[in-house]
């Protein structure tokens, strides 16, 4: 299964495509974290297989989430050249406190996302408590996978799908946070 924009829409690189899930997807991640952990070395303290695909099951983007935390994001930031030499790119993720990488194939499809957190902000990370919630409770999960498939067929943008998909994850995270005895808050920051 490959669901994007509908054929009579024009593809550009911007839309959106969801592929069914690939079993492929935890070996991806395992040979990814073990290169990133040879080139970053003590700069990474933590890292973990986040985003949809490392939920088994879960139809998503073929783009492997890494989540990472440092406890020093300008000296991170400074070894960045080593990034580069296993193909990640520094990308302006618009976000504060947290840096972003990409990795794209030669033909400039995205391969895998690195965003890099302080690492005290590692227990309560978004990305690694939706993907852990999704994990745990199938019926989520389904109506993500659901949504996604819907909105990837109206052939939207990033930005008006990540919009499409708001209200639910937000549901989704609030039910996360709850569980934590945390309350909720917003899952985009502005």
């Amino acid at each position: 299964m490959r669901l994007g924009p509908p054929a009579d829409r024009p593809w550009n690189r911007y839309m959106i495509w969801i592929t069914a899930y690939d079993p492929a997807w935890p070996d991806a991640y395992a040979r990814a974290s073990t290169a990133l952990l040879r080139a970053m070395g003590e700069r990474i303290v933590a890292i973990e297989h986040t985003g949809s695909t490392s939920v088994p099951g879960l139809a998503a983007k073929p783009v492997i989430d890494i989540c990472a935390a440092t406890r020093d994001l300008a000296g991170f930031a400074a070894m960045q050249v080593r990034l580069q030499e296993i193909v990640y790119e520094p990308e302006d993720y618009g976000a504060a406190q947290r840096l972003f990488y990409v990795r794209k194939r030669a033909d400039g499809k995205r391969t895998h996302h690195l965003p890099v957190f302080p690492f005290d902000q590692w227990p309560m990370l978004k990305e690694r408590m939706f993907a852990a919630h999704l994990r745990q409770y199938a019926d989520a999960a389904a109506r993500y996978a659901a949504l996604k498939l819907q909105l990837a067929g109206l052939g939207l943008d990033r930005e008006a799908y990540t919009r499409g998909k708001t209200a639910l994850i937000q549901e989704l995270m609030d039910a996360a946070r709850a569980e934590r005895g945390l309350p909720p808050e917003p899952v985009w920051e502005e």
